[in-house]
C-alpha cells in the first residue's frame, strides 16, 4: 500500500459522505413540511372537533402537538448529523490536500516554538511549512500543546513502544478516528475553560453546606406556589397577590445575584462540554487492545458512573441554568421554584468526589488526539515504518530514509548505518548538493522515532537518544549576541552533554562559520577530536576538506561521506545520493560565475 492508496480510500469515502449528506438534506426538507402540516392539523382539529366535543378536540390537539414536537426533535438531531457529516467531508478533503503537500494554511504551532531549544528551530518543527503543520491532527488547545511537547521531548523507550502499539491499532479504524476528530472540531476545548472547570471543582461548597440556604431552597418555592394557588382559587385578591408577587420577584433575583459568582467560572462552556461528552463517550466505547489506550480508558471513570454520563449531567445542569437568557422562562421559574438555587445545589452535588477525576478527562482526550495523529501518519504513509528501538547506544541504521516534508515525487531517500559509540560521520559536498537536507532528514526522523511515530524510512533501527543540533545560528540584537557567540553557546551545550556521556545525536552544519578560516579550521579540528575522546555520536557537514584527514588519524571513529555534483558545460546536476568517501567536485566557483563574479 502506498500513499496513493490512501488517497483512493479518502476519495471513495468522500463519495459515500456526499451521498449521506444529500440524504440528510432531503430528510431536513421533508421534516420541515411535516412540522408545518402537523401544526396545521392542530388548528383543523380544534376547529372541526370542538363543536363535537371539546374533550375530543383537546385530546386530538395534544396528540398532534406531541407529533409536532417529535418532528422538531428529529429535525434537531438531523441538523446535528448534517453538521457532523460536513465536518467529516472537510476532514477527508484536508487529508487529500495534505497528501498532495498542500498544508501551509493549517495551524503552524509557532506559539510552541521555544526561544532556545536543542533542535526545534534547526529541524523546522514549528512555523510555516513545518513538521507540526504537516502531521498534527489535534484540535483542542490541550491536544495542540501536548503534541508539541511530544515533538520537543523524547519519550522513554517503554512509552515509545506503547505509542507505537496504540498507533498501529488505531490506524485500522481511520474513519472512526475521523468521527472523534469531528466531535473535537465542533467546539474545540480550550485551556481556559479547563482551568475554570478545575478551579470550580476545587472550590468548597457554599450552598449545600449552609443550613440557611437549605431552608430557603424549599421554603421560598412553597410560599410563592401557595400564594399562586390562593390567588387562583380567589382566597386572596389581586391587591394582595401582585405586591406579594413583586416581593417574591425581588427575593428571587437577590438569590440569583448571590449565586452568579459561583456560576461565573462555568458560564458559556456548554458547547465545549458537548464536545467533551461526545469525545469521552467515543473513547469509552472504543474496543481497544493496546495497553496505552486501555490505560486512558481506565483513567476516565471513577465508581460505577461512566465519565460521559457525568459530563452529560453537568452539561444538562448548566443548560438549565442558561434559561436565564430567556426572561419569559427564567422569571417564572425563579419566582415559583427558586430555579437558579436548585441548579446550584445540583452543581455542588455533582462535583462531590470529582476533585481529581475531572482533570483526567481533559488529559486523556489530549493524549488520544495525539495518538490519532500518529495513527493518521501511519495510515497516510504506509511506506513509512515504525522504528525498532535498540538497547545499545550509537545505533542508527536506516534504509531508504528521506525528509517527510519533501513530496515523495521529489524526495531522494538514502540508506545510512552507524553502529557503536564514538562514531563521527563527516559529510562533504558541493553547495546545494544535499548535506544540510540529509542532516535534517536524519534529525527529524530521530525526533519522530523518539515520540512513537512512524518514520520516513522503509526500516529504522535506532538507539534511544535525544537530538542536539547546531545548524542555523543567528545573532540576537536584543541580547547583544553575535552570530559567532551564539554558535559558541550552542557548542558549549554540546560539549557539556558529551562530557556527561548523555545519549545524544549531534547534528552539526559548518562548525564555527562565524570566524576567520584559520580559526575555524583549528577550532573545528579540536572540537571533532574532543567529540571522539568523549565517545560522541554525530553527523558533521563541512566544506573544509582538510577535516576529512581526521579519518586517517581515527579510522575506527571518523568516517567520510559525501554528496557530489555533475558538471556538464555550465550546468549542474545533483543526484542527492549519499556516497562513501570524500567529495572531489565543488561548484562554488561556477555558481559565482553564473551570478557575474569575474574569477
Amino acid at each position: 500500500m502506498h500513499s496513493s492508496d490512501s488517497s483512493k480510500i479518502y476519495n471513495e469515502h468522500l463519495v459515500f459522505l456526499d451521498k449521506q449528506l444529500a440524504n440528510l438534506v432531503k430528510k431536513k426538507n421533508m421534516l420541515a413540511w411535516l412540522r408545518f402540516f402537523s401544526l396545521v392539523a392542530v388548528g383543523i382539529a380544534l376547529w372541526q372537533l370542538w363543536t363535537i366535543s371539546w374533550m375530543v378536540a383537546l385530546i386530538a390537539s395534544i396528540l398532534l402537538i406531541a407529533l409536532f414536537l417529535r418532528f422538531v426533535i428529529t429535525d434537531i438531531n438531523n441538523r446535528e448529523s448534517i453538521e457532523n457529516t460536513k465536518r467529516l467531508i472537510d476532514i477527508n478533503k484536508e487529508e487529500l490536500n495534505i497528501l498532495r503537500h498542500h498544508y501551509t494554511d493549517r495551524a503552524d504551532g509557532q506559539s510552541f516554538q521555544p526561544e532556545h531549544h536543542d533542535y526545534a528551530n534547526d529541524l523546522d518543527l514549528f512555523g510555516k511549512a513545518s513538521l507540526y503543520q504537516y502531521i498534527n491532527r489535534t484540535h483542542s488547545e490541550q491536544g495542540n500543546k501536548l503534541f508539541a511537547g511530544w515533538l520537543l521531548h523524547a519519550a522513554e523507550t517503554e512509552l515509545i513502544l506503547n505509542r507505537q502499539e496504540a498507533a498501529k491499532e488505531l490506524k485500522e479504524h481511520i474513519f472512526s478516528l475521523q468521527q472523534l476528530r469531528s466531535y473535537c472540531m465542533s467546539s474545540p476545548l480550550t485551556i481556559a475553560s479547563e482551568k475554570n472547570v478545575l478551579e470550580w471543582v476545587q472550590r468548597q461548597n457554599q450552598f449545600r453546606a449552609n443550613t440557611l440556604w437549605k431552608i430557603v431552597r424549599f421554603i421560598f418555592p412553597a410560599c410563592s406556589i401557595t400564594t399562586l394557588f390562593l390567588y387562583i382559587f380567589s382566597v386572596i385578591p389581586s391587591s394582595v397577590f401582585y405586591p406579594l408577587l413583586l416581593l417574591f420577584l425581588g427575593i428571587a433575583f437577590s438569590i440569583t445575584k448571590a449565586i452568579m459568582p459561583n456560576y461565573a467560572l462555568l458560564n458559556k462552556i456548554v458547547p465545549q462540554l458537548e464536545t467533551l461528552f461526545q469525545s469521552v463517550r467515543w473513547m469509552e466505547t472504543f474496543s481497544a487492545k493496546a495497553e496505552l489506550i486501555q490505560a486512558l480508558q481506565k483513567g476516565l471513570g471513577a465508581g460505577t458512573q461512566s465519565a460521559s454520563t457525568s459530563i452529560l449531567q453537568l452539561k444538562e445542569i448548566l443548560e438549565r441554568l442558561d434559561y436565564r437568557y430567556n426572561p419569559l422562562v427564567h422569571i417564572p421559574l425563579n419566582i415559583f421554584l427558586a430555579w437558579d438555587l436548585q441548579q446550584v445545589f445540583a452543581l455542588e452535588k455533582w462535583k462531590s468526589g470529582k476533585e481529581t477525576i475531572v482533570a483526567n478527562w481533559f488529559r486523556a482526550l489530549a493524549e488520544m488526539e495525539s495518538l490519532i495523529t500518529l495513527a493518521t501518519i501511519a495510515f497516510n504513509h504506509p511506506q513509512w515504518s515504525f522504528p525498532q528501538i535498540s538497547s545499545d547506544h550509537g545505533i542508527l541504521t536506516a534504509k531508504e530514509m528521506g525528509h517527510p516534508l519533501i513530496p515523495v515525487e521529489k524526495r531522494v531517500n538514502n540508506s545510512f548505518a552507524v553502529k557503536g559509540s564514538r562514531q563521527i560521520s563527516l559529510i562533504t559536498g558541493s553547495n546545494m548538493a544535499g548535506k544540510s537536507t540529509f542532516l535534517r532528514s536524519a534529525g527529524i526522523n530521530v525526533v519522530l522515532a523518539m515520540m512513537g511515530s512512524p518514520v520516513c524510512a522503509s526500516e529504522l533501527n535506532i538507539s534511544h537518544m535525544k537530538v542536539i543540533s547546531s545548524m542555523r545560528v543567528s545573532d540576537n540584537l536584543e541580547e547583544n549576541t553575535s552570530t559567532f557567540y551564539a554558535e559558541l553557546k550552542k557548542l558549549k551545550k554540546i560539549i557539556d552533554s558529551v562530557k556527561k556521556h548523555e545519549q545524544v545525536f549531534l547534528l552539526l552544519d559548518e562548525i564555527l562559520r562565524g570566524t576567520n578560516s584559520a580559526d575555524r579550521h583549528a577550532g573545528s579540528m579540536a572540537f571533532i577530536k574532543q567529540l571522539v575522546r568523549e565517545k560522541a555520536f554525530a553527523l558533521v557537514a563541512t566544506h573544509d576538506l582538510a577535516l576529512t584527514k581526521l579519518a586517517e588519524e581515527f579510522p575506527s571513529d571518523i568516517h567520510n561521506y559525501h554528496f557530489d555534483v555533475q558538471v556538464t558545460g555550465e550546468e549542474l546536476y545533483f543526484d542527492y545520493v549519499l556516497k562513501e568517501g570524500i567529495c572531489s567536485s565543488m561548484n562554488a566557483s561556477l555558481l559565482m560565475k553564473k551570478i557575474g563574479i569575474e574569477l
